[in-house]
Formats: C-alpha cells, sequence, structure tokens
C-alpha cells in the first residue's frame, strides 16, 4: 500500500503508472485459478495479463487474516510482506509454509500512523539516520529524504529481505511500502541493485503517467535504463500499475474496479489493493479501514473473477510473469 508506492489517492479515480520505453512481453505465466493450478504454472495465452497485488501483509493481524483468506479462498495472486511490522511472525510462519503463494518484500521505511508504529529491522544503533526521536522509523516520504544516509537505507533493506529469507520466505519480488525507495535517485539505485544481487524483480513500471511522475523526478530519469537493466538479467518490469485508494460505497467501487479491468491495454498491469478485516483493531490503527475491508469482499466474490474471466484477462503473479520473461 503504495500506501505501498506512496501513490498519492487521486479522490475517486484510478491511479494509472506508465513509462518510457514500450515493451511488451511477449509472454507471461497464467494463473489457473481452479484446484488443478495451485502451484500456477500454466503459461499465458492472453494478451492482457492482471497481477492482484496485496500490500501491507503483516502490517496487523486483520491484515494478516484477510490477505490469507484473499489469496487461499478468493484471488489475489501475490502480496508483500512489511518486515519491521509487529505482526510480521504470524504471516511469516503461514507464508513459509505455502511456497506456491507469491510472496514480495514491501521494503519499508516509514512507520506512518498515530499511535501504531514499528522500528527498524536492523536497529536504531545501526540506522540512526532512519529513525525520530521515539526510536521509529519516519513517519512521512519526506522526512526519509531529508534525513536518511544511502548507506543506512541499504543496510536496513537489507536487514528486512535477510529476516524474510531466514524465516523461510520464497520471495517473488521486490517493491516499497509508500514509495519512499522510489523517490531519490540514491534509494533507487539501491532498490535495482539489490534486486540484481538478490536475483529478484523489483517492482519498476515501463509507462509512467507524468501527474505521478512529477513527483519522482529521478524515477522518470532512469526508469526507462533501469527497466532495460532488470529485463536484461531475466527480471521483468511490469508495464501498468493502478490503485483505488479512495471511495466510500462498496458498488461504485467494485463497478470502479471493473471498468478498469475491462479498459486495460495489453501487457502487464499489477492492481494494488490493501486487505483487511474492517474489525476493531483495524479501525484503532488506520482511518482507511473500510477501504481494506471492502478490498478483501471485492477480490473474494468469485462474480468479479468471472466477470474478470470474461474480459479474457489472465491472472498472473509476479513468479508467473518472470518465468514467462525467461522462456525461450
Amino acid at each position: 500500500m503504495f500506501n505501498t508506492f506512496q501513490l498519492a489517492c487521486f479522490r475517486r479515480q484510478l491511479v494509472v503508472i506508465a513509462s518510457v520505453g514500450v515493451v511488451l512481453l511477449n509472454s507471461v505465466v497464467a494463473v489457473s485459478q481452479d484446484a488443478k493450478s495451485e502451484k500456477n504454472t500454466e503459461p499465458a495465452t492472453a494478451a492482457r495479463s492482471l497481477i492482484i497485488h496485496s500490500d501491507d501483509a503483516g502490517m496487523s493481524h486483520s491484515v494478516n487474516r484477510a490477505t490469507i483468506d484473499a489469496m487461499e479462498k478468493g484471488f489475489v495472486s501475490s502480496c508483500s510482506i512489511m518486515v519491521p511490522c509487529p505482526w510480521f511472525p504470524e504471516f511469516a510462519e503461514w507464508a513459509s509454509q505455502h511456497p506456491e503463494k507469491d510472496f514480495g518484500i514491501h521494503l519499508t521505511l516509514n512507520s506512518e500512523f498515530g499511535s501504531y508504529r514499528w522500528g527498524p529491522v536492523a536497529g536504531r544503533d545501526k540506522v540512526p539516520t532512519l529513525v525520530d526521536k521515539d526510536g521509529y522509523l519516519h513517519r512521512s516520504k519526506e522526512e526519509v529524504q531529508a534525513k536518511a544516509r544511502p548507506a543506512e537505507v541499504e543496510i536496513e533493506l537489507r536487514a528486512q529481505i535477510d529476516r524474510a529469507l531466514q524465516a523461510g520466505i520464497k520471495l517473488s519480488h521486490l517493491d516499497t511500502h509508500m514509495g519512499t525507495v522510489l523517490s531519490t535517485g540514491d534509494m533507487l539505485e539501491i532498490y535495482v541493485r539489490l534486486g540484481l544481487e538478490y536475483n529478484l524483480p523489483v517492482m519498476i513500471i515501463r509507462h509512467i503517467d507524468p501527474a505521478l511522475a512529477a513527483g519522482y523526478p529521478d524515477l522518470l530519469k532512469m526508469n526507462g535504463r533501469y527497466s532495460e537493466t532488470l529485463e536484461a538479467k531475466g527480471l521483468p518490469p511490469i508495464d501498468y500499475l493502478f490503485q483505488f485508494y479512495e471511495g466510500k460505497d462498496h458498488v461504485a467501487r467494485q463497478q470502479r474496479y471493473l471498468e478498469t479491468f475491462r479498459d486495460l491495454k495489453p501487457g502487464v498491469t499489477q492492481m494494488i489493493i490493501h486487505c483487511g478485516y474492517d474489525d476493531a483493531e483495524l479501525q484503532a490503527i488506520t482511518g482507511s479501514h473500510f477501504l481494506r475491508g471492502d478490498d478483501t469482499r471485492i477480490f473474494m466474490d468469485a462474480e468479479v473473477k468471472k466477470q474478470i474471466n470474461e474480459m479474457g484477462i489472465e491472472i498472473i503473479s509476479w513468479t508467473q510473469l518472470r518465468e514467462g520473461a525467461t522462456r525461450p
């Protein structure tokens, strides 16, 4: 949530991210949603492929329960995990037992909520510029930009990846909470370099919306080059990115999602959602409790899945995206 890419919550509209360099994947691997394809290894033939990606796993018990349900009983095809959060161990235990599922690391340099906070994985003494006076990660992207030393950013991001690997999680990709890692040239370079070093795709998007890119000038400048570098190593980027983090009406929100899917362009699109159950725990943490609960409801609805299928869209994972890109 970007949350997880710090996509601005544009009111009543989906955020479409698009980048320089138009390169469409010739093949991806489709997710079969029936019981016979639990490991999701069938090749895709559709021109339009969709990763349904839930951010913020590990953030809370409510988010964990909803994410697991949406991946097991719904049609969420991928998620990313916030390693510094208090409920990471619970989600890590489940993820380590399900290598057939698709898990990324939601590289986290922020702790944004009012009274529910977390600190760095590496330890406060090793990354003092990443924490506020109370020892928690900074609340905003701007604070990280102003205060964080790149060397300490790298220490912390490595610590998050390593902790997930040590927990036995099979990783499929890296992405970023609130878009912070993408917001300066130094952090962007670290992000891409870690993807190359750990041999993991990173969430880079070929087609960037100029309205969003205005807040990420270094990303706009380097996006094409990094996309080519990663793809040359068999670590494909996605083509488009959407997030709908607005609205108060279930029917209207569901219709907005379906309209967006209907209008998808050829290529690989990721839709970022935020699963959670709208319970007392989540209500105490964040004002987005309705949106998270509604996303869970929508992406566990068999009728929504049926309509996506009827549009000729293949739901895939990051693992399948990579397999399709490296297949001869």
